[in-house]
């Protein structure tokens, strides 16, 4: 509370003024010369207004004697409290006081979304992904430039700030949040990042961006789950088009950034129907039941094993990745529901 009103002072100090001369006036009246509340009130109003329709009622020495400090205290005092909530219209603060509460509001009600803290080019490009998947985002971006280059259907998503803050992250939501993408420019920044948001919360899945060849390791001690350096990633994806040019174009294909033909979808252990749990991979029937294809499969202990066997037991923190038209992965999801 007390930083929404450090942010818009200029809107709710000139109110408080004025209503706290209105209750003083109106207790005033009350005291001095038995108004009633609601007389007390409308003789306040009159008087700082200015308006000079005259007493509702006859006054004492002492109520005259009030009046008069009144009409002196409250004459600047109006006159500062308009100018200053006009001011503010005028100058577009009032739009973005509303835009704010709007945002909030709205953030506040989101839940298993994804934070995207900077949207330099990687930001974008996940952005982008996430965007292409309809999956729910909000951008932290501390250039506003930048943000108003947003265009999605979630583009009113967008907190202009320094996401390195405790309560910029808390404002995106980070506590009912299911992953954070950091993708600042500088390592530290991306450190901190991690650092705070895996103290906020800890079953957040953090994707870190690091430069230095020696950062991604700090920055899996500090939290964050995977940790991507762009340039070394080009640099080996550039290699292996030159060396497998077709299996990569097909591998990309059927990743995050192909096509809307061909999905690849990833199924824990606590997707699977409970009658099926600890069962083989003939049990499930996903060939047969949906038409997709089980392409890989991750043990408990990390381990990663390409067209696993059909009598590969789904055992607890055990993971199936599934290749499949859209169609067909969406008929797996209906049956794994």
């Amino acid at each position: 509370m007390f930083n929404i009103f450090k942010s818009y002072y200029r809107f709710y100090l000139p109110l408080l003024i004025m209503f706290t001369v209105w209750v003083i006036g109106t207790i005033g009246y009350v005291l001095i010369d038995n108004y009633s509340w609601f007389d007390a009130f409308y003789m306040t109003v009159i008087t700082v207004a200015t308006v000079g329709y005259g007493e509702v009622a006859p006054l004492s020495h002492a109520g005259k004697l009030f009046t008069a400090f009144l009409i002196i205290t409250s004459f600047g005092t109006f006159a500062y409290a308009v100018s200053s909530i006009t001011k503010f219209v005028i100058d577009g603060e009032f739009n973005e006081f509303f835009k704010n509460r709007k945002l909030s509001a709205t953030i506040d009600k989101l839940s298993d979304h994804i934070i995207i803290c900077g949207y330099g080019r990687n930001g974008r490009q996940a952005a982008q992904v996430l965007k292409k998947h309809d999956k729910r985002f909000v951008v932290i971006e501390s250039n506003a430039v930048l943000t108003a280059t947003l265009n999605h259907k979630f583009s009113d998503l967008v907190i202009t700030g320094d996401s390195t803050q405790d309560d910029i992250l808390i404002k995106a939501g980070i506590l009912r949040a299911t992953a954070l993408i950091t993708t600042l420019p500088a390592d530290a920044d991306n450190l901190f990042i991690v650092l705070t948001a895996r103290n906020l919360n800890k079953k957040l899945t953090i994707i870190s961006r690091a430069s230095e060849d020696n950062s991604d390791t700090k920055l899996k001690i500090a939290g964050a789950n995977n940790v991507i350096m762009p340039d070394k990633v080009g640099g080996a994806h550039m290699a292996s088009l030159v060396m497998k040019p077709d299996v990569m174009e097909f591998i990309d294909h059927i990743t995050a950034e192909g096509g809307d033909t061909v999905n690849l979808e990833e199924i824990s252990f606590a997707n699977v129907p409970e009658g099926l749990k600890n069962k083989t991979l003939k049990d499930l029937e996903i060939r047969n039941r949906s038409g997709a294809n089980i392409i890989g499969y991750k043990t408990a202990t990390g381990e990663y094993i390409v067209n696993p066997s059909a009598d590969t037991l789904i055992i607890p923190q055990s993971k199936l990745f599934v290749l499949g038209t859209p169609e067909q992965i969406a008929a797996l999801k209906q049956i794994l529901s």
